[in-house]
Formats: C-alpha cells, sequence, structure tokens
C-alpha cells in the first residue's frame, strides 16, 4: 500500500535535530547561570588569650621594616607627697622645709627681755619661740646654758613681761607652801598656765642632789623651767623634773606619788650672775597671799616656749 510504504521510508531517514516551529524558534539558547563566587579563605582565629592589664602587650610580627626605639619606662615610684624633690643638676635649688615644733616647756621673765628655763628645754632648738600672756610671739635666742645645774638663759626681741624677783635670803624650809606655774601636757590639758599647790619636801634632790629641793606640788612634761614660788610671790627655784614612778615601781613594787624637783633659786641666781645678768631679789616682808594671787602675778611674767628644730 502507498501509505504503507511511504511511512516506512520516513522511518529509514536519519533522525535530524527539529527547531520549534514559528518566531521562538530564532530565540538564542538560554544562557547558563554564573558560577557561584569562590569564598574567601578564612583568617585562623588567634588561640591565645589576650594578656592581662597592665602587662606590656607583645611586640607585632615583622613588616621587613625596623621598629624605632621605644622609651623607657620609668621605674621609680613617685616621691611622697610633701617630700622634698630631688635637685636636678643645673637647675634652682630646692626650697628648704621651714622648721616645726618638736617640745615644749615653760621660761620666766628674769630681767628686762631675759627668760629663765631650763637648760634641756632649749637643748638642740634651731630657734624658739616665746608665747607671752597676752598672746605675743616673740622670737627669743638661748645666750647661755648650764648642764649641771640645767638652766639656760634666753633674749627676746620684745618685752615679754615683768620680772619675776627672786627671794633675797636663802634658806628654804620644810613644809614650806610653794605654787608651781607652767604649761604642762601642752596640746592635751589647757592651753593656758596651770596652777598647782604643794610643800618643799625635802631640802635636796635626788640622790642628794645639793642643787636641787624635793616638792610635793604635782608637775608634769611641759612645767620645765617654769617659776616655783613662795606666798610672797617671789622665785624660790626652777621646776627640772620629777621621778618616774613606772620604773620605781618596777623596782620596789611601789607607786611614789608627788616626788617632783626644782632647782634652788640661789643656783639661779648665782648662774644669771654669773653670765652678766642681775637678778631682781626682794625679801620676803608682808602678809602671805593666797594661791590665787600667787598665780595672778605670776601670770604676767610666765611664757609658752616653743622649741622648733
Amino acid at each position: 500500500m502507498p501509505f504503507v510504504a511511504l511511512a516506512l521510508a520516513m522511518a529509514a531517514l536519519p533522525a535530524v535535530a527539529q527547531k520549534p516551529s514559528g518566531s521562538l524558534g530564532n530565540l538564542p539558547p538560554a544562557a547558563q547561570p554564573p558560577p557561584p563566587p569562590r569564598a574567601a579563605p578564612q583568617l585562623a582565629l588567634p588561640r591565645d588569650k589576650p594578656p592581662p592589664l597592665g602587662r606590656q602587650q607583645a611586640s607585632p610580627p615583622p613588616t621587613g621594616r625596623a621598629p624605632g626605639p621605644m622609651a623607657a619606662l620609668p621605674r621609680d615610684k613617685p616621691p611622697p607627697l610633701g617630700a622634698a624633690m630631688p635637685r636636678v643638676p643645673g637647675g634652682p635649688a630646692p626650697d628648704r622645709q621651714p622648721p616645726r615644733d618638736v617640745s615644749s616647756g615653760t621660761g620666766f621673765v628674769v630681767a628686762p627681755r631675759q627668760i629663765m628655763t631650763n637648760h634641756h628645754v632649749a637643748e638642740g632648738c634651731t630657734a624658739m619661740i616665746a608665747r607671752t600672756s597676752s598672746g605675743a610671739q616673740i622670737p627669743a635666742t638661748v645666750i647661755a646654758v648650764d648642764a649641771q645645774r640645767d638652766l639656760a638663759l634666753l633674749r627676746t626681741e620684745a618685752d615679754a613681761g615683768p620680772v619675776l624677783p627672786f627671794r633675797r635670803t636663802a634658806a628654804v624650809r620644810r613644809g614650806e607652801n610653794v605654787v608651781t606655774y607652767g604649761f604642762p601636757l601642752a596640746g592635751l590639758l589647757s592651753s593656758g598656765p596651770t596652777l598647782t599647790t604643794g610643800d618643799v619636801s625635802a631640802l635636796a634632790g635626788l640622790g642628794d642632789n645639793p642643787r636641787q629641793i624635793q616638792i610635793s606640788a604635782p608637775v608634769q612634761q611641759g612645767n620645765s623651767g617654769g617659776p616655783l614660788l613662795d606666798l610672797h610671790g617671789h622665785v624660790v627655784g626652777v621646776i627640772v623634773s620629777k621621778l618616774n614612778a613606772q620604773r620605781i615601781a618596777q623596782a620596789t613594787g611601789d607607786i611614789p606619788q608627788n616626788v617632783n624637783f626644782a632647782v634652788k633659786h640661789t643656783e639661779a641666781v648665782d648662774f644669771m650672775r654669773e653670765h652678766g645678768v642681775q637678778p631682781q631679789l626682794e625679801d620676803p616682808t608682808g602678809p602671805l597671799r593666797t594661791a590665787a594671787e600667787i598665780g595672778e602675778v605670776a601670770n604676767a611674767s610666765t611664757v609658752f616656749l616653743r622649741c622648733l628644730r
């Protein structure tokens, strides 16, 4: 049959690629999608711990260029506040620290612009200041000392008060009433003067010291150099020391009470004369005064002494 023969002839032809009919057959083939971008290589994360705060960081890896010199950090501690700075070579000298109070004591006027106190009160002082009963601060200079008697004379740059007279007669009796006037324990007790009363207990000092007398009137540190007065208002001694009660208690098991000492007024008068200072002497005449009246006499002539170093 002719139809069957035509079909067989077409089947025997080789296969040919076919394009779709119509205008769509002229389009170019679909573009292939671009290849996915290549992932950048990942940097390795550091595995070391960061250095602790305050420690110097490690140096970075070399970059082909030598690093510049690094200034060395100071290793010395800064000077404490208030300390003097070291002098720079070729620079100005640092300011000197002003002298400061290191101790205090008592003194009293024995002649115009002349004050008596103890040697141990004035010893080692680079400067001394006398505060009068009116509150005036007067510079004082040591002009004479006697370490054996434990006495010193000071000269003031201005009038420090009226002169306290010494008793003319040498006799001082056991049991005689006496008054002390001074500035004990400055900074702890009253800033003003303190008055105490007592008696003459013995006519010699510790170890039979003939230059001193023993008294029962209470005294403390800071009383040193103050006047010991009778009830006429005359100086009969210069307060010098007290018995170390703690040491005596350790040695004997007993606590001594009111065992204090003063340099005799005769020793003070001789000391003044040896250094060209004329003391004012008076006889003990007239009625006895009260301790309060003696304090009023002593107040104007007794000064608070500051030792500066």
